[in-house]
């Protein structure tokens, strides 16, 4: 345990079972050349680029993980294949069945961070609003991850909460219909307008959000304290802290998979 603890990039018997049947079967090779290098061991790189934030041309490939850029094709592949969203899915499904998701409350949020200076995200050259990336954030009362999206920091938060809602899977695990819809979502003065609590209300779910103007210490605090914490999490992947990838798709990926880590995490908890 305390080698895994020690070495996090390392895929666990456990995990690798979950994550092996959503990869797509690779194609015939082009031409003769090295050996393919197994997903397994590309999947470790990858986390190795995640967790200690390295860029991908100094991959020690001593530890075995292929090189770079095999590692950075195979993470772009596997997104686009959508195994990220499929794992969290299956993930979330494991939670509801043991009764572990929290749907009488969700709470939403959308943290700003800045980007590396040769990251070209994603506000646009000529906006006047902030540079950097948002991470858009929704998780059940307990703090586990329901949705996750990026955006350009000039992307008013109000924006996005009717597709981070969208976002939010149909999660099994029970008899009867998959549940997708929290009870109560609550949200900070960034999300305050009176469409967006329309749209709660005729999705059924009730709108705990603080209203601009109003003193603070409304007491959303002691309830809204999970987001911040699974914020901390997701960005205690140092690959998240600063926009190195030039590239949406390629930080979404890792995005999706430190979302499937953390949710992985409280499934581990059961056992």
């Amino acid at each position: 345990m305390g080698n895994r603890q020690s070495r996090p990039w390392i895929v666990s018997d456990e995990l690798w079972s979950l994550v092996e049947p959503l990869l797509p079967k690779p194609g015939p090779k082009k031409a003769e050349g090295r050996p393919r290098v197994p997903d397994r061991q590309a999947l470790c790189g990858i986390l190795f680029v995640l967790h200690t934030g390295i860029q991908w041309e100094y991959l020690p490939q001593e530890l075995g993980f292929g090189s770079g850029m095999t590692c950075w094709r195979r993470l772009a592949a596997w997104n686009e294949a959508g195994v990220w969203d499929q794992l969290h899915q299956l993930l979330l499904n494991e939670l509801r069945s043991k009764g572990r998701l929290d749907w009488e409350r969700a709470v939403i949020d959308s943290p700003t961070y800045g980007p590396h200076a040769g990251a070209q995200k994603r506000t646009q050259p000529g906006d006047r609003a902030r540079p950097g990336s948002k991470h858009h954030l929704i998780v059940d009362g307990q703090g586990i991850p329901l949705a996750v999206s990026l955006t350009g920091g000039n992307r008013n938060d109000v924006t996005q909460l009717k597709p981070l809602l969208d976002k939010i899977p149909a999660v099994a695990g029970r008899v009867g219909r998959p549940r997708r819809r929290p009870d109560a979502l609550l949200a900070d003065r960034g999300y305050d307008h009176h469409k967006h609590r329309r749209l709660l209300w005729q999705r059924g779910i009730r709108p705990v959000i603080a209203r601009r103007g109003e003193p603070h210490g409304t007491g959303l605090g002691i309830f809204r304290y999970v987001v911040e914490r699974t914020i901390a999490w997701l960005h205690g992947f140092r690959r998240l802290r600063i926009r190195w990838e030039r590239r949406d798709d390629i930080h979404e990926a890792f995005l999706g998979l430190a979302t499937c880590l953390i949710t992985h995490r409280h499934v581990q908890r059961l056992c």
